[in-house]
C-alpha cells in the first residue's frame, strides 16, 4: 500500500489529468467487498468505478476509482470540470452529470435481435475516418434507428420476456442510445469499458475482498497502472520495475518528471 501511495499514486493523478483532456470517455462500475469500512458491515457492497479513453485515443488510459457506494456524486466528482461524450450503460447515476457531459448509451444492452443490423453497419464502417464514419451513419444508421424505435413502440412482447426487457430498455434509453450518431469518434456500445473492467472482476474472484478502504484504493491505483501499461505496449512487470527503481530518486511533484514515467514514454525509451 505504501508503494502504491508513494510512487504509483502521483502517476495515477498525472494519468487522470491527461484522461480529462480527452473528449470521448467510457465508464462502468462493479462491486467490491471491503471488510473494514467505517459505518458499514463486512458484507455490504462497495464499488470500483472505471473511466477510460475511447477508441480515438493515441495513448489509451484506464483508471479505476474505489468508492464506498454507487451514488451519482462519485462520477460527478471524478469528472468535475470535464466536458465531452461519456459512454455508459443505463445506470441513472451517469444521467445526473452536468449538461456539459453528453451520455452515449450502449446499444448492446438493447439485445441482439433489436440491433444486429446497426452493429453490422458499424463493422462495415470500422476502417473509416471519423468524419467519413459520421457521414455513413447519417445516411444508413440514422434511418435504421428510426425503424428500430418505431418497431419497439409497436411491439407487444411480454414485459418480462427477453424481448420485452430489450424493448423497454431501448425506449427508455432512446435519447442516450441515439447520441452515438452525433460524432464519428463515438461507439455504438460501451463494450470497451466492459472489457476494461473485466480484469478487475476476474481478479476479485481470486482475492475476494479488500481489508480496508486504504487497501481498496491501493488496488484501484495498481490496477490502473497495470492495465494502462498493457494497452500501451510495455510489459507490466518491466514497467513497474522501472517505476520502483527510478521514482524514489525523483521529485514526483513536477509534471515534467511524471511525464517521463508515462507508459507510452517508457515504451519508447525502453525500446519495447
Amino acid at each position: 500500500m505504501k508503494a502504491a501511495e508513494d510512487w504509483l499514486e502521483p502517476l495515477y493523478e498525472r494519468l487522470k489529468a491527461e484522461l480529462l483532456k480527452r473528449e470521448v470517455l467510457h465508464a462502468d462500475e462493479t462491486t467490491l467487498q471491503v471488510l473494514r469500512e467505517p459505518g458499514k458491515t463486512a458484507q455490504s457492497k462497495s464499488y470500483i468505478w472505471l473511466y477510460r479513453t475511447g477508441g480515438d485515443a493515441e495513448h489509451p488510459i484506464v483508471l479505476y476509482d474505489y468508492q464506498p457506494n454507487r451514488k451519482a456524486e462519485h462520477p460527478q466528482r471524478f469528472l468535475e470540470g470535464w466536458h465531452g461524450f461519456l459512454h455508459a450503460d443505463g445506470y441513472e447515476g451517469y444521467h445526473k452529470l452536468p449538461g456539459s457531459v453528453t451520455i452515449v448509451g450502449c446499444m448492446a444492452h438493447a439485445g441482439k435481435r433489436c440491433c444486429d443490423k446497426l452493429f453490422e453497419l458499424e463493422r462495415d464502417f470500422s476502417d473509416l475516418a471519423p468524419e467519413k464514419r459520421l457521414e455513413k451513419r447519417k445516411e444508413y444508421s440514422a434511418p435504421l434507428m428510426e425503424e428500430l424505435f418505431a418497431w419497439a413502440a409497436s411491439c407487444k412482447a411480454v414485459p418480462k420476456s427477453p424481448v420485452g426487457k430489450a424493448v423497454h430498455y431501448a425506449l427508455s434509453q432512446r435519447k442516450y442510445l441515439e447520441n452515438y450518431l452525433l460524432d464519428g469518434r463515438l461507439e455504438i456500445s460501451n463494450n470497451r469499458a466492459e472489457r476494461s473492467i473485466k480484469p478487475f472482476v476476474i481478479g476479485r474472484k481470486n482475492w475476494l475482498f479488500a481489508n480496508t478502504p486504504r487497501g481498496a484504493r491501493a488496488s484501484a491505483v495498481m490496477y490502473s497502472i497495470i492495465e494502462t501499461a498493457k494497452e500501451n505496449g510495455p510489459k507490466p512487470y518491466d514497467y513497474l520495475t522501472r517505476i520502483f527503481q527510478t521514482a524514489p530518486n525523483l521529485d514526483l511533484r513536477y509534471t515534467d518528471v511524471l511525464e517521463k514515467l508515462l507508459p507510452h514514454i517508457f515504451k519508447t525509451t525502453a525500446g519495447v
